[in-house]
């Protein structure tokens, strides 16, 4: 067994740490097939993640609905997308205001491209998009440990027409990603944003981020409620070529989001043992399947009756969990407000309605 063990890591691994013919996407679930949280979320007007795993929505201009959508090019392997649906116009959008769709990346995942000295890695950026609207759109690398940012353009030619896009970004030998869980580089496809981003020259090698210099020309997506945007097979890469998409098991790309965002349990699902330390002290241990990015924080449904323990007394309801505590990368305990019997024990589920959710996200 320590053979094989030997193998298999001398396979997935280089000098530098990652033998990039293995895993050489950096982005995660960039196929667009994980979605814990939702498959559409309608009158997005702010940021946050909605609907794909890793995706995250930037958003104070217009109103929209995200989607996974089953719109994909055709004969390429990809069976999710993306789709962003303006519902509510803004055709002048403040001049402060953002609209784009970002996935953000750890700093210890990006230690092999040597950013900050002069053997730094060129990346390439290939992807599938299809827009309703024509023009220029800009996809930028944000170095969000020193503030340093590239923006490139890219054209949709054919409207509501899936096409190819391939993107180099030349290697920065100015600032070194942080080595930590961190979250050091943001890719971000921009949409639309006020002047306070376009009104530069766009900074089309790395530099110092001037924000007026970072989305100079990108048309304006919210202008109707007929545009919608489409992407997928979003691959980002050592080098200056784009191979082809590096497809994984779904289990394999599941396990990756769940460091990020784990749903423990839902309706019906068994949550674990509660354990009275005394009778107005109770916990329930929670273990993760994978480690989680950091000690996550919790989030949780309350509602009459939305969980269920079963003692020797029987069943019994009760409507929230309360808190956290001993949270870590690899477990954590949640509280309820349930009275019972000290050292007593029983197994405790969610009804209708309950949740039980991890969350480590990066920004």
């Amino acid at each position: 067994m320590g053979t094989i063990t030997r193998s298999l890591a001398n396979n997935l691994t280089t000098s530098q740490g990652v033998d990039t013919n293995k895993f050489r996407n950096l982005v995660i679930n960039g196929d667009m097939y994980i979605a814990q949280r939702s498959t559409s979320v309608s009158s997005i007007t702010s940021s946050n993640y909605f609907t794909i795993d890793r995706m995250r929505t930037r958003c104070n201009i217009g109103t929209w609905t995200q989607s996974q959508s089953t719109d994909v090019p055709s004969g390429q392997g990809f069976v999710k997308s993306l789709k962003m649906d303006c519902t509510t116009a803004d055709a002048s959008p403040p001049a402060a205001n953002t609209l784009s769709i970002q996935h953000i990346i750890e700093g210890q995942n990006l230690q092999y491209l040597k950013k900050g000295t002069s053997s730094a890695e060129s990346l390439t950026m290939s992807f599938w998009v299809k827009s309703s609207k024509t023009g220029t759109y800009i996809a930028e690398l944000f170095d969000n440990d020193n503030q340093r940012q590239i923006s490139k353009s890219y054209t949709i030619d054919s409207a509501d027409t899936w096409e190819k896009k391939t993107i180099t970004y030349e290697g920065d030998t100015s600032g070194a990603y942080g080595n930590d869980s961190g979250a050091s580089l943001y890719i971000e496809f921009w949409l639309a944003a006020g002047s306070n981003y376009t009104s530069g020259t766009l900074s089309t090698t790395w530099t110092a981020n001037t924000n007026a210099n970072r989305v100079v020309g990108n048309v304006n997506l919210a202008d109707n409620t007929s545009n919608d945007w489409y992407i997928t097979g979003v691959q980002l890469e050592a080098g200056t070529s784009a191979s082809e998409f590096e497809f994984l098991p779904v289990d394999v790309s599941f396990l990756r989001c769940q460091r990020y965002y784990y749903v423990h349990a839902t309706n019906s699902h068994i949550i674990g043992t509660m354990w009275w330390y005394n009778g107005s002290i109770n916990s329930t241990t929670c273990h993760f399947p994978t480690e989680m990015r950091t000690a996550p924080s919790l989030s949780t449904t309350s509602g009459t009756g939305f969980y269920r323990v079963f003692t020797g007394g029987g069943p019994t309801d009760f409507d929230s969990f309360t808190g956290i505590e001993d949270e870590s990368p690899h477990a954590a305990a949640v509280d309820s407000g349930l009275s019972g019997t000290a050292h007593n024990v029983g197994r405790v589920k969610c009804n209708d309605g309950g949740e039980i959710i991890f969350i480590a996200e990066l920004g």
